[in-house]
């Protein structure tokens, strides 16, 4: 199947007791057995759940991976991916990534013996000079958050293999639409399925993919041992999600194209961050690797200042001042105050991430409104 149909169809099927088209929400904590260890395949929800099962079915196949394990959020499941490893193990992460998992990583995991760096990975050869017996995960974003740098996902799963270290890919920013990491040689990707998969702004998940079937269980195990397991509810708002995500996914796309020109044009504006751009650095990665540009975009103001960026995040309409991102409504967001507070100033300020730096999630409105909504704002 093509990615659209697959979006659709793949890993669903309709209900066998009905022939219901959608899958059905199993709101049931527990199920009945007929005698001790004799049951339908179900015994407790945080173990088992049908409609889970068919979202983590659907997850695996649209991420051509081969098991797909949901979580109650997207840093649960980058909680369930640490606790692959031990005390003494390392860690290379990107220097520019969600704040929440930098917090995560340095506030919680670091406390249990686990050692990170971060570093600078638009050379993903970088990596190399980070590399020793201690390392066990690298771990990207690619758009990374929030400026959307653009890292070698294939190059990164070479020197992951030379060297028997996992590689995992926070593929939230691209969705399966736009980019499938596992394709590409990675080991793990991790979703905020609250963001383009979910889709409208309505659900909190979680979700990690992967190939391997060790693996799998490694995570299925952490999965239920750990308990942070979504509810069916949010499942089925999930499943609803992929089965427009293309859809969505090309109107972002359009309209991400548009104001991102837009914005380079206007005199307000120092720089725009998005990665569709032919000078921008890693473009010719972005363009082999992904099959568009997607909808997130940052830039920064000539008065590089938080009281120049707040009177711009105040003075918009239809792009609202919130956390998150990737619903069908266009959000604009501070990362300093907001998204990536947990990031001590100075250190974000040397990777780039400023003051003024607004990040936006394009949404599926008219592109001409909203780019009328921003000309507004800045003025």
């Amino acid at each position: 199947m093509k990615l659209g149909t697959k979006l659709i169809h793949a890993g669903v099927t309709p209900d066998p007791s009905t022939g219901a088209i959608m899958t059905p929400i199993f709101q049931t904590s527990t199920y009945v057995q007929s005698a001790p260890g004799q049951h339908k395949g179900y015994e407790y929800a945080r173990t088992q759940n049908p409609t889970r099962d068919a979202l983590q079915n659907a997850l695996a196949a649209i991420e051509n991976g081969k098991f797909g394990i949901s979580f109650g959020s997207g840093l649960a499941a980058t909680d369930a991916v640490m606790k692959l490893l031990n005390p003494g193990d390392e860690v290379i992460a990107s220097n520019d990534l969600y704040g929440g998992t930098y917090r995560i990583f340095t506030k919680i995991f670091e406390r249990y013996g686990i050692k990170f760096h971060f570093i600078g990975m638009q050379d993903a050869q970088n990596i190399r000079n980070y590399v020793n017996a201690n390392t066990k995960l690298i771990w990207i974003e690619t758009p990374t958050n929030p400026l959307l740098n653009i890292i070698d996902i294939a190059t990164c799963a070479q020197i992951a293999g030379e060297h028997k270290i996992l590689l995992a890919v926070d593929n939230t920013f691209a969705s399966p639409y736009l980019q499938n990491p596992l394709d590409l040689g990675a080991n793990i990707v991790v979703h905020s399925a609250t963001k383009y998969l979910g889709g409208h702004s309505d659900v909190v998940h979680g979700a990690i993919i992967v190939k391997d079937e060790d693996l799998a269980k490694q995570l299925y195990f952490i999965q239920n041992s750990c308990g942070a397991v979504p509810g069916p509810q949010d499942c089925f708002l999930v499943l609803r999600g992929l089965k427009t995500l293309h859809v969505r996914m090309q109107r972002h796309c359009e309209n991400g194209a548009a104001v991102a020109h837009f914005l380079r044009q206007h005199s307000k504006v120092a720089k725009v961050y998005w990665c569709g751009f032919e000078d921008h650095p890693n473009h010719a990665i972005a363009k082999k690797q992904m099959r568009g540009y997607g909808g997130m975009i940052s830039f920064t103001l000539k008065d590089d200042s938080i009281e120049a960026a707040t009177k711009v995040l105040s003075g918009t309409h239809l792009f609202s001042l919130a956390e998150s991102l990737g619903g069908v409504e266009s959000l604009i967001g501070h990362p300093a105050s907001m998204t990536h507070a947990s990031i001590p100033r100075e250190e974000r300020i040397s990777n780039g991430l400023v003051d003024s730096l607004i990040r936006l999630s394009v949404g599926i409105e008219d592109a001409d409104d909203l780019i009328a909504d921003l000309s507004k704002a800045i003025g």
